[in-house]
């Protein structure tokens, strides 16, 4: 069984998640949801970032300990991952003793190789985004050229990493491995910054007399590691580096790292610089998605333009919001929220096109069958299907798409079929077969629908997991989540399956229409 290792960034606990910190696990979990419907052994990680003078000016301002705050924003993620309905396997913490240990290790380890050294440091400083800036970036923009706002000149002696010594080496390795890093727009932006400018060493540390939240710098007692160096180092102390070795062997690579776009030279330059230093290979992918904005601003805890998510949740349904937010735009693009939109796509695709077919198909089955219908094993798909189902043609779309990220394309090949099975109800008018008591068409009209929807269940599978197993509880035929797996047959290998008879279980309709107002 092959393995695939998925990881999103660590969140930062100065304040609750918002829709953005939502996108990035739901569009994890639907890649690692999908991997497991192939039958592959996934590693599905996230955690939170607690180390940094941001977190301790937050917990300053609310009169709480340092990581007692930190404990309880934890917490506040922990929920809404639950929430999301999110199948992570491991949450991890930079507070965690063990990743301090490999980060304190890794530091060792870089040192001896004399890739670390102490020199002065002469620049500005962002405090909100944890961050250094050279005269002439903060001069182009004014400001913080990240968030726009002000920022401290600081002088003061640093531990440094030495980037600069492995730049060529990143220039080859990004050259000849063009899906390194994804989408093709952020793949082109980080070439383009590596032609375009030379490489800094990066400092790695701060004085606990201006940073005192972080890990104790091994080299030096007045020092604390940089939040940044620390952070990056939870892809590997979570698979086990330094610790576990056998599983570390077995988990790394990281086959993609999922990323917003804001953080991706942190993860496209430092990132793969520190494992080649440390002797390890880079991740397979890097993929950085695009921003949610209201109007033309970014979404941002900083902005203060944030969507809670759990409010959007509780007013349309966790199922509605995944698919929303998977739907309305491709992955590595950015997407703008609006409560008009999200109507419409739970209203139109949700409700009309799935939620009305389920519940009309089984009505009918309850009406004309009692519940009860059988397929002959010589029964093949309606030829209207044959382009979908009949040839696999579904599936081959479906997994090209998913393996390639592309979420909304696989959901809309998806929709395809289900439309296409909406058309074959007003096409065979079922209420003249019965009529005419044409028994045998009307049979294999009704089992083939049921079956197509069954098809269709196992594919939304990744995308909205308790719709699928609602879908699947009323067609009578699978139990819990592991009998999706089974049903898929790994490498999501769903094809027509004459012979099974269904025995249906209706439940309220999967989504009720909303009014918009």
């Amino acid at each position: 069984m092959s393995k695939f290792y998925i990881t999103t960034p660590l969140y930062y606990v100065n304040a609750s998640p918002h829709i953005g910190h939502a996108y990035t696990n739901i569009i994890s979990d639907c890649m690692a949801r999908y991997r497991k419907l192939k039958g592959e052994n996934v590693f599905f990680l996230t955690g939170t970032d607690e180390h940094g003078e941001k977190i301790r000016e937050a917990a300053q301002s609310k009169g709480e300990d340092v990581k007692r705050f930190a404990d309880r924003v934890v917490e506040n993620f922990k929920h809404l991952w639950k929430k999301l309905n999110t199948s992570y396997d491991f949450f991890i913490r930079t507070t965690d003793s063990f990743h301090e240990d490999v980060v304190k290790r890794a530091i060792m380890k870089l040192h001896q190789k004399q890739d670390v050294y102490k020199a002065k440091y002469e620049a500005f400083y962002c405090v909100p985004c944890e961050s250094f800036w050279t005269e002439s970036q903060v001069k182009d923009a004014g400001s913080c050229p990240s968030c726009k706002r002000q920022v401290q000149k600081i002088e003061e002696e640093n531990y440094f990493f030495r980037l600069s010594k492995y730049e060529n080496w990143l220039k080859k390795y990004i050259k000849e491995h063009p899906d390194s890093v994804r989408p093709k727009i952020r793949y082109n932006e980080v070439t383009g910054f590596l032609e375009n400018n030379t490489l800094e060493d990066l400092c790695i540390s701060r004085p606990k007399k201006r940073v005192s939240w972080g890990i104790d710098f091994p080299l030096d007692d007045n020092y604390v590691v940089y939040v940044w160096f620390d952070a990056l180092l939870n892809y590997i102390s979570a698979a086990g580096y330094g610790v576990n070795e056998e599983k570390f062997k077995s988990l790394w690579p990281a086959d993609i790292h999922f990323i917003g776009k804001d953080i991706l030279r942190h993860h496209a330059i430092f990132w793969p610089i520190m494992l080649h230093a440390l002797e390890l290979e880079p991740p397979t992918t890097v993929f950085a998605h695009g921003w949610w904005k209201i109007g033309e601003e970014k979404m941002s805890k900083s902005i203060g333009n944030i969507v809670n998510p759990l409010e959007l949740v509780q007013k349309v349904g966790v199922d509605a919001v995944r698919y929303f937010l998977l739907r309305e735009v491709p992955v590595g693009m950015d997407g703008n929220y609006s409560w008009t939109v999200i109507i419409n796509r739970i209203n139109g695709d949700l409700a009309n096109d799935l939620g009305n077919l389920v519940f009309r198909v089984l009505n009918m089955t309850e009406k004309y069958f009692e519940r009860k219908v059988e397929g002959k094993t010589t029964d093949k798909p309606p030829p209207q299907f044959q382009s979908f189902v009949g040839a696999l043609d579904l599936k081959e779309r479906y997994t090209k798409h998913m393996d390639n990220v592309e979420f909304s394309s696989a959901l809309e090949g998806v929709w395809v079929f289900i439309n296409v099975m909406n058309k074959y109800i007003e096409e065979t008018k079922p209420w003249t077969l019965r009529k005419e008591n044409k028994t045998d068409q009307l049979r294999h009209f009704i089992w083939s629908l049921l079956e197509g929807i069954r098809i269709a269940s196992i594919y939304i599978f990744p995308f909205m997991p308790s719709t699928a197993l609602s879908i699947a509880r009323q067609l009578g035929r699978l139990i819990d989540e592991k009998d999706i797996f089974l049903e898929a047959k790994g490498a999501c290998d769903v094809c027509w399956a004459p012979g099974k008879p269904f025995e249906i279980k209706k439940e309220s309709p999967l989504f009720p229409r909303i009014d918009v107002d």
